[in-house]
């Protein structure tokens, strides 16, 4: 049916609107609206935001387990760095950002969670000139933390290679809300029967997931992540490298390093890794058709996966809600 909707209209089918994803989406700070929606029907963006219609903006996903936020200061300070790259200004200080979260947080009463923080050019035309915006906008959406499927950690999780070109490099340094080669990704991952893709840099050497660093254990026993120059920074391959401290003195790997990593590197990996916000850690047992070390999950995981559980109550980097 084609007609104009009235006001009234428009509010009652948003009202009715009910979707099984909402019952995962508890609240929502917005600077459009100036205040927090608890209403997931009501969570919206104008359409003319920049963020909608050309991808221009920047954002963070954060972890926060019995109300303790994890690694809050890395997440901010690459957010920063995302926005300052494209020239972006961010209108609320990170110390501001800080307290809108928390209090955002405090009103879902939710004691774990995921933290969406998007960073918009705003408002404003629908053309691509990042001067006709009326101001960048803040968002913080509080979403539920939903397990991962148990499979994921007792059998290990399958890999492929990804098909979809990799980004250029300066804009593999940017959280960017231009996330289609990432969407492409992980169609490509599920279409294919597997659970995640990794895209290969210009030279065949590992680079990243859709959402997720990559690393391994390689024949030698050494962790090997990456270098840097073609991936996101990823602030849980970063603290993974800490950590990781930790089973060099347990003599599980000899050292970490970053390093252009082959095919034929992970090929005869003892162990591939998968590293994220919301994964923390996971072993990959099944590798572009090939089985990966005994083909169950390995010990640098499992210790790797330990660690992690404890740091996310570690004052170091966590704080309260």
């Amino acid at each position: 049916m084609f007609k104009v909707l009235s006001v009234e209209e428009i509010f009652s089918f948003l009202k009715d609107l009910n979707f099984p994803h909402q019952k995962d989406y508890l609240a929502m700070y917005s600077s459009f609206f100036g205040g927090v929606i608890t209403e997931p029907n009501f969570m919206l963006l104008p359409i003319d935001d920049h963020m909608v219609h050309r991808g221009d903006g920047v954002f963070e996903v954060i972890k926060f387990c019995k109300k303790r936020i994890y690694q809050f200061d890395a997440h901010l300070e690459r957010l920063k760095n995302s926005a300052n790259l494209i020239g972006l200004k961010i209108p609320f200080s990170l110390k501001e950002i800080k307290e809108i979260v928390k209090k955002t947080i405090k009103i879902t009463k939710a004691n774990d969670g995921i933290i969406h923080i998007y960073i918009s050019r705003g408002f404003g035309s629908f053309s691509v000139n990042p001067f006709e915006t009326i101001g960048s906008q803040l968002y913080v959406v509080i979403t539920r933390l939903k397990p991962l499927p148990a499979r994921y950690e007792k059998e290990g999780v399958k890999v492929i290679i990804s098909k979809i070109p990799i980004k250029p490099g300066f804009f593999a340094q940017i959280k960017s809300c231009n996330y289609l080669s990432n969407v492409l990704m992980k169609k490509e991952a599920l279409e294919a029967g597997a659970d995640f893709a990794i895209s290969l840099d210009e030279n065949g050497f590992l680079a990243e997931g859709a959402t997720e660093s990559i690393g391994l254990v390689s024949k030698d026993s050494y962790l090997k992540f990456p270098e840097f120059k073609r991936v996101l920074k990823g602030i849980t391959l970063q603290r993974a490298m800490i950590l990781a401290e930790n089973l060099v003195k347990k003599g599980l790997i000899k050292g970490v390093k970053l390093s252009p990593i082959s095919l034929e590197d992970a090929y005869n990996a003892k162990e591939i890794l998968l590293l994220g916000t919301t994964i923390d850690v996971l072993p990959v047992t099944w590798f572009e058709g090939k089985i990966v070390g005994d083909g169950k999950p390995g010990p640098v995981a499992k210790n790797l996966k330990n660690l992690f559980e404890k740091d996310i109550f570690s004052e170091e980097v966590s704080e309260p809600v």
